[in-house]
């Protein structure tokens, strides 16, 4: 990760919780890189990839749509949680002082959009896919999430 300091947007695990018995589920990297070669490399040479800690992975291009990085993000709000939002709903103008990183999903091979993606403070899972218009789209994902790495 140290080589793409520089051009990291957001990353960070997925949690079954906070507290020390929980565990991570996932594993969320939005990256900028030159080309979907360089994507693909950056996925699946990943040395948890390789070493088969993961049991999947969905790499997509992610055009920004919050003008910042999750380093940007100062305005947590004590009591709440931070999240990633996954939903396949129609794309739809979304602002919140919530959002951290927000952003459209879109295929690698020919940019068709899939979905939309935000990471996000709320104080629970129903209030996070709310927030992103998404509660109700049973294609939805809401995973509690982390800031991770250095910087």
């Amino acid at each position: 990760m140290d080589g793409y300091g520089d051009r990291l947007i957001a990353r960070g695990p997925t949690l079954t919780g906070y507290g020390d018995d929980d565990e991570t589920t996932g594993s969320l990297h939005v990256v900028e890189v030159p080309d979907d070669e360089a994507a693909r490399a950056f996925a699946y040479e990943d040395p948890y990839y390789r070493a088969g800690v993961f049991d999947s992975v969905r790499v997509y291009r992610f055009e920004k749509l919050a003008g910042r990085t999750m380093w940007d993000f100062a305005e947590a709000v004590e009591g709440y949680n931070r999240y990633l939002v996954i939903t396949e709903s129609e794309s739809v103008p979304v602002t919140s002082k919530h959002l951290i990183v927000y952003g459209e999903l879109l295929t690698l091979e020919d940019g068709q959009r899939v979905g939309r993606a935000a990471m996000l403070e709320a104080p629970d899972s129903e209030t996070a896919a709310a927030i992103l218009q998404a509660d109700g789209d049973p294609s939805s994902e809401v995973h509690l999430w982390a800031f991770g790495g250095r910087r």
